[in-house]
């Protein structure tokens, strides 16, 4: 573990993090912010939302570093110039989507610029367009057009014994072609090997010249332990799973009480003392 004075970036992630469950951003988590960037730390976000789903924290956070949209898979500045592509590949995309679909859940693909479903009033569908604040392309089906040119393949279902099943099968299934973790109980996301958050700690410390010992992370999901265990100090959020706690340095509050806030103001405290 790294000590805190070592630590010279926030790799946060947003949803379950950084933001409240009704996906606001706090006045403590803008001060926080605030405060890291008069300590000398940076912040940077990385999120399974894609890259224009972050655009409304940009401003308020002062972010200067890379968006890591899709978990890495498409990496932007934060005037959203694309940066790096990391596209499910072409030959895999049909396969993901009949693997999903074969498992039960239903479907989203994202495209660089859109967001595709079959069925607009299928779960979480309007939750995410409130999330993201832009709304879902509703398509018949999922042409090999846009299956071929996906970022991000979503499995959704709210039955908690579909999605385990699904997931221990996109282990076997899908192998390390592709990366599959969970984002929320009710999210199965599939995307390119190299867009994860494991990965996205080694992308940005090579685009800032940081050692990856030099970042700290904090996030409350299992795709998050990807991200804890490749940088220099790992904080989980209070409202994570035991799971996800276990594998971190330490635990704030959860996202209702402002943990990011407190993460913020003890790592800072414990770099100074």
């Amino acid at each position: 573990m790294t000590h805190p004075r070592d630590i010279r970036l926030l790799l946060s992630d947003v949803d379950g993090t950084l933001v409240t469950n009704d996906k606001r951003l706090t006045p403590a988590a803008v001060a926080a912010a605030r405060d890291l960037k008069a300590a000398g730390v940076g912040l940077a976000l990385t999120s399974s939302r894609p890259a224009r789903g972050m655009r409304m924290l940009v401003e308020p956070l002062e972010l200067t570093t890379p968006l890591f949209g899709f978990n890495g898979g498409l990496i932007c500045a934060p005037d959203f110039q694309v940066l790096e592509r990391h596209p499910i590949a072409p030959d895999m995309g049909p396969e993901v989507i009949d693997f999903l679909q074969g498992q039960g859940l239903d479907v989203w693909v994202y495209t660089e610029d859109a967001w595709c479903v079959r069925d607009p009033q299928g779960p979480h569908v309007a939750r995410e367009a409130f999330i993201l604040q832009f709304e879902a392309k509703v398509v018949a089906a999922f042409t090999s057009d846009l299956a071929t040119n996906a970022f991000k393949i979503v499995g959704v279902s709210d039955d908690p014994a579909r999605m385990a099943a699904a997931e221990a099968k996109a282990a076997d299934a899908l192998s390390d072609r592709v990366s599959a973790t969970r984002s929320a109980s009710y999210f199965l996301d599939v995307t390119h090997p190299l867009a994860n958050k494991g990965q996205a700690v080694h992308a940005l410390a090579h685009r800032l010249g940081l050692a990856v010992d030099e970042i700290a992370t904090i996030g409350d999901m299992p795709n998050d332990v990807l991200m804890f265990r490749q940088a220099g100090y790992a904080i989980a959020m209070g409202n994570a799973a035991d799971a996800v706690k276990a594998q971190a340095d330490t635990v704030t509050a959860s996202n209702e009480d402002d943990g990011f806030a407190k993460a913020v103001a003890n790592l800072l405290a414990a770099a100074a003392g």
